[in-house]
This record gives C-alpha cells, structure tokens and sequence, in this order.
C-alpha cells in the first residue's frame, strides 16, 4: 500500500494557506501546516483530524533558516510544498516608503520562500514526483501606485518561481506559479493597514464578488492534481470585476 503523499503549507495559519490546507487535505494530502502563530495552526490541525484527515501542526517562522533546516530534517520525501507565507505592509508611494516595511516584505515574501524550497528541495526530489506551489500575485506582473514595495517583493518571487524551473528541468519536480488578483481574505488588507478596517475595507469596497480564499486554494489544489507530466508554469487568477491592477469596476 502506498504511503500518504505529504503536503506542506506555509502560512497556514489563515486566509489562502488556511484554505489550501483543507483543500489538498480533502483530496488525500496529510498535510503539514506552518506559521508562527502555533495555537491557530494547532486549531486547524485538529479540525482536519476531527474530520478524518491526516494533519500535524509546526511552528515556523519562513525568515527563520536555522529552523526551516531543522524542520526539513523531519521528511526523507515530499510530495508537495505550498510557498504561500508573505504579504503587503504599507501602501506609500516611492518617495515616501517606510525602508523598514520593504526590508520585511522582502525577507517574508522572498527570502522565506527561498529558504524553505532550498531546504525542502531534497526531499521533493526524492519523491520521484515532487511539485512546488509558489504563491505569488499579479503584483508580481505588473505595477500599481503605492504597492512599490509589496510588486518589488512578488516580482522576485516570481522571478525566483521563473528561475528555479529552468534550472531544475529533467528533475521530478514541477514548479508552479499562481498569481492572484485582488481576494479578500480576513487579514490580508488589514495586515498591510496596520489593524485600520476602515482602510482595509475601502480596498474592496462596490467591487461585486472579489475572489475569496477558497477560490485560490481550489486553484492551488487543480493546478497540484494535474497529472504528473503536467506543469501549470503560472496560472493568473483574478476576479470577473479585475482587469488588471489598476482596473477595477466597483459599484459604487
């Protein structure tokens, strides 16, 4: 009988992490969840086992990579890894941009997937059948004002995302690049805004439907079941009301 194939996401302690986790658990992943908040992944771990799936929970700070190395030591093979942990801090133009904020964006959205797929890279290989999930956004296509820092963050994401499938082609493992568009997550935009709702919420406001969570996992988790031979190179995913990052039809 052959073992369980082994997920691992980061950032899974909410938003698209949290929803990629039940998704790739429900199509028979034992799925490893990380982020630093232990108590949230901890929470979903037992939801997933109380439904049935396999689900183990591991604090992890992606910046970190003296514990991402040593979290690596724990799988000999891996069938999927999930590069969702990052985000957006701040919405200041160039000229004004907080250094601080950038340096941060950088090191999460970056540095930790770079850190990770390094020190997981063995083991997708051992596999015979790995797959990297890069979890990138349209910020990392093409610009926008104010997001300077956050677009020049998922543009070396995506290039990392470009550069690591050249240089591994001929391997057993793909890699896979989804960039959304604009989804309201319960965090995202009040994460960028510092905790102010009001801001948060204008970012959506009178646009009918963004995509949710759910709508990227269910992506992720298409894009991952594929057939093996079956790269998904970069899949863009946006909402019927985005055109592109600076289009938006809003309703009021």
């Amino acid at each position: 009988m052959a073992a369980t194939p082994i997920a691992v996401i980061t950032g899974a302690s909410s938003g698209i992490g949290a929803a990629t986790a039940r998704q790739l658990a429900a199509a028979g992943y034992r799925v490893v969840l990380t982020a630093r908040r232990k108590d949230r992944i901890e929470s979903l771990a037992a939801e997933l086992t109380g439904a049935g799936y396999q689900a183990t929970a591991y604090a992890l700070d992606v910046t970190d990579r003296a514990a991402v190395d040593e979290f690596a030591t724990a799988f000999r093979s891996l069938a999927v890894l999930v590069n969702n942990a990052g985000g957006a801090l701040g919405a200041d133009p160039v000229a004004t941009g907080d250094p601080d904020d950038w340096r941060r964006m950088y090191e999460t959205n970056v540095i930790g997937t770079l850190n990770v797929t390094q020190a997981l890279l063995p083991a997708l290989t051992a596999s015979g059948d790995g797959t990297v999930v890069i979890l990138s956004s349209t910020a990392g296509l093409s610009t926008y004002e104010g997001g300077g820092g956050y677009v020049a963050a998922k543009h070396g994401e995506h290039v990392l995302a470009e550069t690591l499938r050249l240089e591994i082609v001929g391997t057993p493992v793909r890699v896979i690049e989804v960039a959304p568009g604009m989804v309201k997550t319960e965090e995202f935009a009040t994460t960028r805004f510092r905790g102010d709702t009001e801001k948060a919420a204008k970012v959506y406001a009178g646009v009918d439907a963004p995509l949710s969570a759910d709508d990227v996992a269910d992506t992720i988790t298409w894009a991952v079941t594929r057939p093996s031979h079956v790269n998904i190179d970069l899949l863009v995913v946006r909402p019927r009301a985005q055109a592109s990052n600076s289009k938006v039809h809003r309703t009021t």
